[in-house]
């Protein structure tokens, strides 16, 4: 995916008007002329109501087709509105990847009594109760839908876990009891057993849960011929259902290209090597180390090393396998996994994921177009557009670091037989400039900041220049006579 970049099309707060897949079809050509070349789409299935983001998610076979919890929409359209987007997208020549949310299920139909045990909220492994009955909301029939597509009903034995006791009026993690039942074991070994996360946790190791999802992937492509999957909560989900699910995709069906990637928000770099190794190498990640590395840079007032900014992170471990990223829906202020880069580092770390040799890119909406919730920001889009096409035009060849200060650091992309080098420096702290090579062959020339912010510098005979920064900034240079 040489110098391609990804979008994320939302955010938490999102425009809720059912207008977003209109817009994106009006958008396209547009979006792609900006250099955008994938799109995250949110979640397309049915949520618990017409504002539901996507993650409460109610029925995977409802794209938008049927009066359910309210709504025929979702928050973003109907399915022929999604189905006309994806269309213009792709003959924009942008790749469409759905978000997709095999963890759980949410805004049941019907209670069910069943037998469960308590456990303890911070060690799943915990059992603090006896086996007892509850009641809980489990039973999914979908009689919107009367069976169209699929006939399964959903019973609570399809599920490991619930966090409501309707009978007692009891909000705690309950396991759901039954022969050869139990948490997923290949899953996050945080809180003991992190397989569940929230309303009623799929038991993927259940024959007919694992039909299900497989038959209904297969549907799913087929029907909205999407490029792609993020894998939604991947770090509670086992590792080996998703593998088995990727292959079944890449091999089985012979979609070799079908690009997959994933949530698996874990720092650790031995999970992280082993969900790879799990999964194949087939399954990407958002470089989540590199997200907290930039957040807390971003915090450190100039504090941070920056010369270890990329230690411990996807992208500098498992190059081929990054997805990398600034924020998102989660990572953004109020939300679950709230860890927002500061406004000041935002173009620095745009930087660091469009002016790299490794990674693939994931420019964020909110960033992008602005946050529109309770806490607002302002909008980066021109910005972000010329970034994207330095990054085009520019980000080619072998890559110098030159990370030899803790405040200052940068890196020269070489260029090659078509592109002429890039040269890009960084400093958190104080106004700051450094020598850096950038080929004998670039001797007398005029490197322009493309960024704007400074005079031009001129290449010496030994084929260096003396680049600057301003403070708590980012420079970007290349050859006058290239632009």
């Amino acid at each position: 995916m040489a110098n391609e970049i990804m979008m994320q099309s939302f955010e938490w707060d999102t425009d809720g008007s059912g207008n977003f897949y209109n817009k994106l079809a009006e958008d396209a050509k547009k979006l792609k002329e900006n250099g955008i070349d994938g799109l995250w789409l949110p979640p397309m299935t049915k949520g618990g109501s017409d504002m539901d983001v996507g993650y409460g998610i109610y029925d995977l076979w409802d794209l938008g087709e049927f009066d359910q919890k309210g709504t025929i929409r979702t928050k973003y359209g109907t399915k022929e509105e999604l189905l006309k987007a994806l269309k213009a997208l792709q003959e924009a020549g942008i790749k469409c990847y759905a978000d997709v949310v095999l963890n759980h299920k949410g805004n049941a139909d019907f209670k069910e009594e069943f037998k469960a045990i308590m456990v303890d909220q911070n060690n799943r492994e915990k059992d603090v109760s006896e086996p007892m009955d509850i009641e809980a909301w489990t039973g999914f029939d979908f009689k919107g839908r009367n069976k169209k597509y699929s006939d399964m009903i959903w019973h609570y034995y399809h599920f490991t876990g619930v966090d409501y006791d309707v009978k007692t009026d009891t909000s705690a993690i309950f396991r759901i009891l039954g022969d050869g039942k139990y948490w997923d074991e290949d899953v996050s070994n945080e809180k003991g057993n992190f397989d569940y996360l929230m309303n009623c946790d799929i038991d993927h190791e259940h024959p007919e849960v694992r039909e299900e999802i497989f038959k209904w992937v297969d549907w799913f492509i087929d029907e909205t011929n999407v490029d792609g999957f993020r894998y939604d909560a991947l770090k509670h989900i086992s590792a080996n259902f998703i593998s088995d699910l990727s292959n079944h995709i890449i091999k089985e069906n012979g979609r070799e290209n079908f690009y997959l990637f994933g949530e698996f928000w874990q720092y650790d770099k031995e999970e992280i090597g082993k969900y790879l190794e799990t999964t194949d190498y087939n399954v990407d990640l958002f470089d989540v180390p590199l997200h907290f590395h930039m957040q807390e840079a971003s915090k450190s007032m100039g504090n941070y090393d920056m010369r270890k900014i990329f230690d411990n992170t996807i992208v500098a471990d498992f190059p081929a396998c990054a997805v990398t990223f600034v924020d998102n829906h989660d990572s953004q202020p109020g939300q679950s996994l709230d860890s927002w880069v500061e406004d000041w580092f935002k173009e620095i770390a745009y930087a660091m994921i469009l002016f790299r040799k490794d990674g693939y890119p994931c420019i964020f909406a909110g960033d992008y177009y602005g946050l529109n919730g309770d806490v607002k920001t302002e909008p980066k889009y021109d910005l972000l557009n010329n970034m994207m096409k330095v990054r085009k035009k520019y980000n080619y060849g072998e890559e110098d670091n030159y990370f030899d200060d803790p405040a200052v650091i940068g890196w020269v992309r070489r260029g090659d037989e078509n592109h002429k080098p890039l040269a890009v420096l960084i400093s958190i702290k104080d106004m700051a400039e450094k020598q850096m090579h950038v080929g004998e062959s670039e001797k007398g020339a005029t490197y322009v900041d493309l960024s704007g912010k400074n005079e031009d510098v001129i290449i010496d005979d030994e084929g260096n220049g003396v680049f600057t920064v301003g403070p708590g900034q980012v420079t970007y240079w290349a050859n006058k006579d290239s632009l």
